[in-house]
């Protein structure tokens, strides 16, 4: 096996693969990258058995076929410290890998590529064609709600639903819900959901940023879901598992309906923030005709208040929230405007752009 290749078109596709690569492994290949190289192109897949990246270059120079694993972090460190206009130059000697660039030259060791694991895809159930830039704005949308590290397994994951002429995600951590959803073309489908681990999600997302294609193909089977570009495959396990009817978390009927300036409602927030309880991160919401008042106080006597003038009448309310939940969802929305809709103390607050039908974010009180 050998090429050459330019650093500025070996160092995006490297990192994305690298990203997958878990640095604890139990089983010594999977801390490295295979590389094939066949028909003048260069293949890069790395993988932790639950979720798989493969990337193709064809920008080589000097190719012979052939294939080998390399260690992901260190194949990546050394790239990835060449000068810009560097030229790479690998080739398998033996047992090692011989990395050349300029006077710079090494040997790693590698590993054969028949012992690479590769996560199998099952007999895909349903393809669909997906827009990038619609799949990636889904993601981006709802993947800060994921959990992290929850005891309910379902929940540290992303729900991907598609039926009914629509292609929808869902993320929630227990206490807020995000939902984007986008046409879809394929408008007879039947509704089915499935559950991405949060890896996946991540590792998608990044994907989805550095491709060139204005389309993917989405294969999806009971146990993965594979997305295929022209120069790119990735493949995850599912989370086995029923997610939660998300849509009786949605409040309907309230009837209390604020509409803010988006911006000077999350920099009035991020100001209050600062003297909030930093294990707590609570702050108040004191609602009354004409105004609302934002507050936060901390164990060490400190406080801070705020007052924005707004078009509002009706009966008063004070309620509290996480902070960072507020700001975390006016970051993701687009727009000017943000209209809050709130009952009581106890109900969740529903936060939506006045002109974007297609995200909805909810966010649970917490105890004043």
């Amino acid at each position: 096996m050998k090429f050459s290749v330019e650093k500025e078109a070996l160092i995006s596709p490297l990192a994305l693969v690298a990203s997958v690569v878990e640095r604890r492994q139990t089983l010594p290949v999977l801390a490295n990258i295979l590389c094939v190289v066949e028909d003048g192109q260069l293949r890069l897949t790395g993988t932790d058995q639950e979720v798989e990246l493969s990337v193709s270059i064809s920008e080589l120079t000097d190719a012979v076929s052939g294939e080998v694993t390399v260690p992901a972090q260190k194949f990546f460190d050394i790239c990835r410290s060449l000068p810009g206009q560097a030229l790479v130059e690998v080739s398998l000697e033996g047992n090692r890998a011989s990395l050349h660039s300029g006077r710079f030259k090494s040997h790693l060791a590698t590993l054969p590529a028949i012992e690479f694991p590769k996560v199998e895809l099952d007999s895909a159930a349903m393809q669909l064609e997906v827009p990038v830039t619609a799949l990636r704005e889904l993601l981006e949308s709802t993947g800060f709600a994921m959990a992290l590290q929850d005891v309910r397994y379902f929940f540290n994951g992303m729900l991907l639903e598609f039926g009914d002429g629509v292609l929808r995600t869902v993320a929630t951590n227990g206490q807020r819900l995000a939902i984007a959803e986008r046409d879809l073309e394929q408008q007879e489908l039947d509704v089915k959901q499935f559950i991405i681990p949060r890896k996946g999600v991540l590792e998608l997302s990044k994907l989805l940023k550095d491709i060139k294609d204005e389309s993917v193909s989405l294969l999806m089977s009971p146990n993965h879901l594979s997305v295929v570009g022209s120069t790119a495959n990735f493949t995850t396990k599912l989370i086995d598992g029923s997610y939660p009817d998300y849509t009786g978390a949605i409040p309907t009927n309230s009837d209390k309906i604020l509409l803010l300036d988006r911006l000077e409602l999350k920099d009035a927030l991020s100001r209050i923030a600062i003297l909030s309880n930093e294990m707590y991160r609570n702050v108040k919401l004191c609602l009354s005709n004409g105004e609302l008042q934002l507050k936060a106080n901390n164990p060490m006597q400190e406080e801070a208040e705020e007052v924005m003038s707004i078009g509002y009448e009706g009966d008063d309310l004070e309620i509290g929230f996480n902070v960072s939940y507020l700001i975390d969802v006016l970051q993701k929305m687009d727009g000017t405007k943000v209209k809050l809709e709130l009952s009581d103390q106890n109900s969740p607050v529903l936060m939506t752009n006045p002109e974007d039908a297609q995200s909805r974010f909810v966010v649970s009180p917490m105890m004043l």
